[in-house]
């Protein structure tokens, strides 16, 4: 079981994971960019599964949550949205939030391409996703997504700063809906694509039997009392 850091000891290590998640992500986009020969090709192959065995001498378990995250704050460090030590995050960029609506920028990278030059659709759907449940926790709210409706309306194209925004439009008992939408920085009158999600947060009941086998409370998916 991984054992929460706090304090000095977390910033620290905070401070490594996401070096080493930038560079991850460098590597990442020279693997889907290069056009090296095959020997060199086979040689790198090589250095990563060294580098993949060095790692995995300090791992954990499947279940276990990263000793730099805190669940109930929802602050993730290996997410693949927005963790800075994720390898495939684009990451997205909270830049504020409060009152139920959420701010967000990203850029996203060649490794989550759909059609050339385009960003994939479901990468959209996630990056939007991720928003409505910012908008959602910044008004105290818990939940997981029940449903998620994705409006494409032009394309969003890899390399470009966009600005995502998301307000929560209503709630009842435990059932929120937000809705949100994706522009591009330099073109903030023209909505790329929107959506709007239903977010239900869990009984306590329910949430210990989704989250069995996690080894911290997960109080940010659950009902307020």
């Amino acid at each position: 079981m991984a054992e929460l850091l706090t304090g000095t000891a977390r910033e620290e290590r905070r401070a490594a994971v996401a070096e080493l998640g930038a560079a991850l992500r460098e590597l990442v986009d020279a693997a889907v960019r290069t056009e090296v020969p095959a020997d060199d090709l086979a040689a790198a192959a090589d250095t990563a599964r060294r580098l993949a065995a060095q790692l995995r001498a300090g791992g954990r378990g499947l279940y276990e949550v990263a000793s730099v995250d805190d669940p109930v704050a929802g602050e993730r460090w290996y997410s693949p949205v927005y963790g800075p030590g994720s390898p495939v995050a684009p990451p997205l960029l909270v830049d504020s939030e409060g009152g139920g609506r959420a701010t967000a920028r990203v850029t996203v990278p060649k490794a989550l391409e759909g059609p050339p030059g385009l960003v994939h659709g479901g990468t959209i759907a996630t990056l939007l996703d991720h928003v409505l449940a910012r908008a959602l926790r910044s008004a105290g709210r818990g939940g997981l997504t029940a449903t998620l409706t994705v409006t494409y309306r032009r394309p969003v194209r890899l390399g470009v700063e966009h600005v995502l925004t998301a307000e929560v439009a209503s709630t009842e008992g435990r059932r929120s809906t937000a809705r949100a939408r994706i522009v591009a920085a330099d073109d903030p009158g023209t909505v790329l694509a929107e959506g709007e999600g239903l977010f239900v947060a869990l009984r306590p009941e329910a949430a210990a039997a989704t989250f069995a086998g996690v080894d911290h409370a997960p109080e940010a998916w659950t009902a307020r009392p």
